[in-house]
């Protein structure tokens, strides 16, 4: 039996997407810019896409700019924010715990003169809209806190954080990096109260290279990429139509029956920690996503019981998939200050729609038979 509990690094596609994606490469493979009926129908796949993500977070379509994927979204949002804010400031406030695609960017922002705040999280993850506000200078112009933490799975309270910089300096931008909290949490752009928002396809059973940004209508923001002016400008070169649809088409099932299936998911979670946590030496470090348990199993180097899960067909990760640094020890448990024999004995299980009662439960089976032994090998 296989069990696949990295759906946080990378989801399957579903079938009836890959599908579409195939009919619109090899029939209906037209550049949307073009005038005749091929083209054409480009368009009507893009715009159809367009009207599934904008439902999805309850703005209007053109507010939403298709990328490449979420790392370009993030980076889309914040140099676009610096290149047309700088003359106002050049104070960003974001946290110790975000994924690489916005750290790195604002690592490099810092290089081009830039000043980054990066508030420290406590325990369970979260920064407050106390903390964010007592960080805001005359020259802030932008605010980026992600929505939910990728390797924990804490949710922070972006619309508390985006309400009290706004009463504060209704001028700063808020971005939130939604790509773990896209079709896991209901959004909804207008109650977030948010500027900026990033999503990727390929977390929730679209293609790899897919995602868009949801800028907010009205807002300067200056592009990143420029040629041919495709996208209003936004993002030039030809729209890569078959990934768009495949979103698009994502989206929709994914959103169809959105309720129940978060409601399951948590339940196989749930039922993931109180297995595991049964298991003597296992600290959960679960924050509250549904779809995202962190467990310690303490005394077994992370790296160890990962491949020897694997070898039993339980497929795991330890930390972000997005570093390409394996070794090195995750940014995230040493900023919420976990001992070090717990951080690096951390291992991340993410579930989707797809996994079964079957497989949590031969997860929890598999990790208990591999406890004794490993542990026996690794005191002796």
């Amino acid at each position: 039996m296989e069990a696949y509990f990295d759906n946080s690094a990378t989801t399957r596609v579903y079938p009836e997407t890959a599908e579409l994606m195939m009919k619109i490469m090899t029939e209906d493979y037209g550049n949307p810019s073009s005038l005749h009926k091929y083209g054409v129908t480009a368009e009507h796949y893009i715009k159809d896409a367009t009207d599934q993500a904008a439902k999805s977070l309850h703005c209007l379509p053109e507010e939403i700019l298709f990328t490449s994927g979420g790392t370009e979204a993030n980076n889309q949002a914040l140099i676009g924010t610096a290149l047309a804010k700088n003359r106002l400031g050049k104070h960003i406030i974001s946290t110790n715990i975000e994924h690489p695609s916005v750290s790195a960017t604002l690592d490099f922002l810092e290089k081009q003169g830039f000043l980054v705040t990066r508030l420290a999280v406590n325990a369970d993850g979260i920064v407050t809209p106390e903390q964010v506000v007592s960080a805001i200078r005359p020259d802030t112009i932008l605010v980026s806190v992600m929505m939910v933490n990728n390797e924990i799975g804490s949710i922070l309270p972006i619309a508390e954080i985006a309400k009290a910089v706004h009463k504060c300096s209704p001028k700063i931008y808020v971005h939130t990096d939604a790509i773990q909290a896209y079709g896991k949490l209901p959004i909804n752009v207008s109650k977030l109260g948010v500027e900026l928002l990033s999503v990727s396809g390929h977390k929730l059973h679209g293609p790899k290279g897919s995602g868009f940004l949801y800028v907010k209508k009205g807002l300067l923001l200056r592009p990143i990429i420029y040629g041919g002016g495709q996208q209003r400008n936004m993002r030039s070169g030809t729209e890569n139509v078959p990934a768009i649809a495949g979103l698009g088409d994502a989206i929709k099932r994914c959103f169809a029956d959105f309720d129940n299936r978060v409601a399951r998911i948590t339940e196989l979670r749930d039922r993931l920690i109180a297995g595991l946590t049964a298991l003597p030496d296992v600290v959960d470090h679960s924050k509250g996503a549904p779809h995202i348990a962190s467990f310690s199993f303490v005394g077994i180097r992370a790296e160890v019981m990962l491949h020897s899960l694997e070898a039993e067909g339980v497929y795991v990760s330890a930390g972000s998939a997005c570093s390409s640094n394996k070794k090195r020890e995750s940014g995230v448990l040493s900023a919420i200050e976990l001992p070090a024999e717990q951080r690096e004995s951390t291992l991340r299980f993410s579930l989707s729609e797809e996994n079964t009662e079957e497989e949590v439960q031969y997860a929890i089976d598999t990790v208990a038979k591999l406890l004794p032994t490993l542990r026996h090998y690794t005191r002796g």
